[in-house]
């Protein structure tokens, strides 16, 4: 409520402090097998893909949410602007994901597969409780750049007469992006809540959370072609090959998420049909208020 300028001084060092420690206890693990950085050529995925299309087709629903989070970059734009986004993903979180991730793979190839929880296990000896300080409060921190994204979008949603008018209160004197919505916020909070009571287990969450981000991507490359078509005036066909391209991966990424909707990703459908159905009976609901006020409006002339 103190606005995402005051809480970034508090989790902004913790934040770069998580991705340097999980970059170099990947950087570890590769010193010690650097052949896993092959791993980074797309011909070994594609390799898999075509010769493994059913396994490779659940793969992808479970290794999906390696890349979950990319899109609250694009939420919290209305906040931090494009330059800091970019600049932190590219030097800080982009390189220390790769480093770990690579790690993790370099660490599962040395104990032949045999492994339960590799993130934390290959932080052995006295990093392994720092590890899992600095998880949790990653994960606390993770947390304010969703609801600071909730807010912006709630945001821009009033101001296209989307939803109804919420109290929106700016908490910098200097940037118009940073607010707090007491409802929105109260909101969330309940939701949270009822979604980990109700799944209990992570696993059940991140089905729900897989089917969410595939169709947020989804969703966000078919306004993508409205933009390049009406907005930005591309030629139709130029704006159609980019859509289909960005289409044919999203697509791939839905379809095999879409099959966990019995495993918990029926909540995120539900929430979504939810906040559809807000908006549409709002939308059509002034709009019928201001189509019956043009009628028993009293006309100028006759008042002249």
């Amino acid at each position: 409520r103190f606005g995402t300028g005051g809480v970034g001084l508090v989790f902004g060092p913790v934040t770069a402090l998580w991705f340097l420690a999980i970059g170099l206890s990947g950087l570890n693990h590769i010193i010690a097998d650097p052949e896993i950085l092959l791993a980074v050529s797309p011909h070994y995925i594609v390799a898999f893909l075509i010769n493994s299309p059913d396994v490779a087709f659940v793969t992808i629903g479970a290794i999906f949410l390696a890349v979950t989070g990319a899109e609250a970059l694009y939420a919290d734009l209305g906040h931090f602007g494009r330059k800091p986004i970019v600049l932190a993903w590219l030097a800080i979180v982009f390189p220390c994901l790769l480093l770990n991730y690579a790690g993790q793979g370099a660490f599962v190839l040395a104990k032949n597969g045999v492994v339960g929880h590799p993130f934390f296990e290959m932080n052995e000896g006295w990093t392994l409780i720092p590890m899992v300080v600095l998880a949790t409060a990653a994960t606390v921190i993770a947390s304010q750049a969703v609801i600071s994204g909730a807010f912006s979008l709630t945001r821009q949603a009033v101001q296209l007469n989307m939803l109804p008018r919420l109290e929106i209160l700016h908490t910098s004197e200097r940037q118009s992006g940073q607010i707090y919505m007491p409802r929105v916020n109260m909101l969330l909070a309940l939701v949270v809540m009822l979604l980990v009571v109700g799944f209990g287990e992570s696993s059940k969450l991140a089905s729900a959370y897989g089917i969410s981000v595939t169709g947020n991507m989804l969703v966000t490359t078919v306004l993508l072609y409205v933009i390049m078509s009406r907005i930005w005036k591309w030629q139709l066909w130029l704006a159609i090959s980019l859509t289909v391209v960005f289409a044919f991966i999203d697509v791939g990424f839905f379809a095999s998420n879409i099959v966990k909707v019995f495993e918990g990703g029926w909540a995120s459908l539900a929430v979504a049909f939810t906040i559809v159905l807000a908006m549409w009976t709002w939308i059509r609901g002034s709009r019928y208020l201001f189509e019956k006020t043009r009628r028993n409006e009293i006309p100028l002339d006759f008042l002249a």
